[in-house]
């Protein structure tokens, strides 16, 4: 292991659910996984096709630490979004603002989607890590 934390984007968790990562090869990098509240908000509206696939998820939920949003990753998302050289979604910004907090790498899918924001915050995409 790394001894580094990421913190997991939605659609790497419903990859997950959907057994289309390897699990182990994922957890083999790092130490600690933390996805923020509103990913777990957003994985839990996604429609499941099958009973399999959520109780994956919810596996997977039980072995993560939830990161809320505090005064802090708010005051950092404001600033995201306030960004005039690249528009940022709300939930991007507080996804980014909570992986900088943490001191975490970002894991996703969506890379193109947090560039050019914040070079302070390691963002990864999925298929670079070779899972």
């Amino acid at each position: 292991m790394s001894g580094n934390k990421a913190i997991l984007d939605s659609n790497l968790l419903i990859f997950l659910s959907k057994e289309m990562i390897d699990r182990k090869k994922l957890y083999a990098k790092y130490d600690e996984f933390c996805v923020s509240v509103i990913t777990y908000m957003e994985v839990y509206a996604f429609e499941f096709s099958n009973k399999n696939e959520k109780d994956s998820l919810d596996k997977t939920f039980a072995n993560l630490e939830i990161i809320e949003i505090n005064r802090e990753i708010a005051d950092q998302a404001i600033l995201y979004r306030k960004n005039k050289s690249k528009k940022i979604k709300l939930p991007d910004a507080i996804i980014l603002a909570s992986a900088k907090y943490i001191n975490a790498d970002l894991l996703t899918d969506d890379w193109d989607d947090f560039q050019n924001i914040d070079s302070t915050v390691n963002v990864k995409d999925v298929d670079d890590l070779k899972i």
